[in-house]
Formats: C-alpha cells, sequence, structure tokens
C-alpha cells in the first residue's frame, strides 16, 4: 500500500513541476548595438499620425477587428493592385485613422493647368518665317530639276493674269542644299539651279560664322508685273519665273546677315562677297549700288544678254 501511493504521489507531482520549469521567466539582456528606442519611421509631414505600437488606438483596431466576422480575402485586379493597397495582404501599408495609409499623399498629383496662350506661342514659334535656329538636314536630301540636294514640288503650268505672264516649268522650291526658303519660292528649272550654284558658293564664303547657314529670307519669287511695278516699264523677269529676290541668309546662331543692315556695315565684305560671287551664275545681280528699290535685298535672274551679266 505504501509503495501504491509513493507512486501515486510521484505521477501527480512530475507534471506540475514540468510545467513550472515551462513557466519559468527568462530575462534578456540587451547587447551594445541595441537601439536606445524604437526605430519606426516618423510619419510623413501632414498625414495622419501613425499610431504607437500597443497603443490605444491601435489596440482598439485589433480588438475591433477581432470581433467582426472574418471574410475571405478577394485578390483584386492586375489595375487594382497598381492604384490601392491590398488590405490584409501581408507587406500592404498599414491602415490609420480616416481610411487612409501611410504611403498616401499630402496634396493631389493633378498636374497644374497650362499657362495661358502656351499652344500658341509654340504653333508660332514652329510656323515663323523670321531666321532662326534650325536644324541643316543632308545637303543630298532630294533632287529637283536634275539637282541632288534641292527640294520642292514640281507644279503645274502657271497661267499669268497678263499676256507675257506665267511660268512652263514651274516649280515651288523649298530647301537648297538644307538651307531652308522662308518662303517656298514659285521659278522655273534654270531658276532653281542657279540659286543651288549660289547657295554652294554662298556656304563656302560664310563658312561657320554664326554656326553657317540656316535659312534664305526670300522676298519675292513669280509676280506678274513690270520691272520694280513701275506703270509702262518693261516686263519683269519675275513675271517669267526667272527671278527670286533675297534679303538676308539666316544663320544657326539665331542671327541674320541682312543686305539692308549689313551692306554698309561691318560685315560689308562679306555682303558684297556674296553679290560678287553671282556675277556669271546668273544674268542680272541688283544691290544696294544699282538704285533705290534694291536697298534691302539682292535681285537675282537668269536673263541672257549678249554682252555678258549685268551686276550693279
Amino acid at each position: 500500500m505504501k509503495l501504491r501511493a509513493a507512486i501515486f504521489a510521484l505521477a501527480v507531482a512530475l507534471p506540475a513541476a514540468l510545467a513550472a520549469q515551462d513557466a519559468e521567466v527568462r530575462v534578456i539582456t540587451a547587447t551594445d548595438l541595441a537601439p536606445p528606442e524604437s526605430i519606426r519611421p516618423p510619419a510623413r509631414p501632414g498625414g495622419t499620425p501613425v499610431p504607437e505600437a500597443g497603443s490605444g488606438a491601435e489596440a482598439g483596431v485589433a480588438a475591433a477587428a477581432a470581433t467582426q466576422p472574418q471574410e475571405p480575402a478577394t485578390q483584386p485586379g492586375v489595375l487594382g493592385s497598381l492604384f490601392r493597397p491590398r488590405e490584409g495582404v501581408a507587406g500592404a501599408p498599414a491602415v490609420v485613422g480616416g481610411g487612409g495609409t501611410t504611403l498616401a499623399v499630402v496634396s493631389s498629383l493633378r498636374p497644374t493647368p497650362r499657362p495661358d496662350g502656351l499652344e500658341g506661342n509654340t504653333r508660332a514659334a514652329a510656323t515663323r518665317n523670321l531666321p532662326g535656329t534650325v536644324t541643316r538636314p543632308g545637303q543630298s536630301t532630294g533632287s529637283l530639276c536634275g539637282v541632288v540636294g534641292l527640294q520642292g514640288d514640281v507644279i503645274e503650268p502657271v497661267v499669268g493674269r497678263s499676256s507675257g505672264c506665267g511660268i512652263q516649268n514651274a516649280v515651288r522650291l523649298r530647301v537648297v542644299h538644307g538651307v531652308q526658303l522662308t518662303t517656298p519660292a514659285t521659278i522655273n528649272c534654270t531658276t532653281a539651279q542657279a540659286v543651288s550654284q549660289w547657295v554652294r558658293d554662298a556656304d563656302e564664303i560664310i563658312g561657320n560664322t554664326g554656326g553657317g547657314i540656316a535659312n534664305l529670307r526670300v522676298l519675292a519669287s513669280y509676280a506678274c508685273r513690270t520691272r520694280n511695278s513701275q506703270r509702262g516699264a518693261r516686263l519683269s523677269e519675275h513675271a517669267l519665273g526667272n527671278a527670286i529676290d533675297i534679303g538676308g541668309i539666316g544663320l544657326q546662331n539665331g542671327t541674320e546677315l541682312s543686305v539692308l543692315n549689313d551692306w554698309r556695315s561691318g560685315n560689308s565684305a562679306t555682303m558684297r562677297r556674296l553679290h560678287e560671287v553671282a556675277c556669271g551664275t546668273f544674268g542680272t545681280v541688283l544691290g544696294p549700288n544699282s538704285d533705290r528699290f534694291h536697298q534691302d535685298h539682292f535681285h537675282f535672274d537668269v536673263a541672257s544678254y549678249r554682252s555678258g551679266s549685268y551686276c550693279r
């Protein structure tokens, strides 16, 4: 009997001893590398503050969540996962008071309106006829009138409103060896070929001044009128598509060599060379020294004279 009682007492005491051993409190001391306080990141300025761990607010949210019936998690679509947080999924942003998350921005990301007149100013700058910085394309692009480097359109023969006016082999010239014409020139092929040669010569004269030639400011091409629009005068070469008037040469840096301003200024030598090199390529070359009608432009035409070119 005594042995049986001893075995029974041992059987009762052993589980209690084991339980007491498992319930032993173990204190772990921090090391020198442990941070002195929480490393929780600070709340974003202007946003909803994030509750501290174990705070009443957080505990209240947890308690409320525990009492609510749990619904099966649903997976949002592809776009939904990009534009809203996936709550209930590991790694999702924490939900704070007010329904926002700690990643919510303070203000709207809607872009600011465009300034008034921006579109109009942009279009005007893209289509202006004034010289400016222009990207010069390849000098051997296109072919017109049998010349590689001329770009434009072959158009229907031009019929003049007066007797004697008109162009048979008419073209509308736009680009000459990469040099843009500010206004397309309606001329014949003979004139277009002469312009081609003059631009090549002008390119050598100007070289890299101002970054090189960007455009030609064209003042006139075909026009059914008399010389200098004077009553009773002979028909102008413009009326035959034989002539073109150049007011200035735009440079890549946005400046311009103009006939009006540079013929008698510091760029006079360059302008006079441009005038001189045209003589022979064209049958008639007129500039500021010719008469009062040509103070602001060069007049070039391909009229043929038995005595040779007429250049003033």
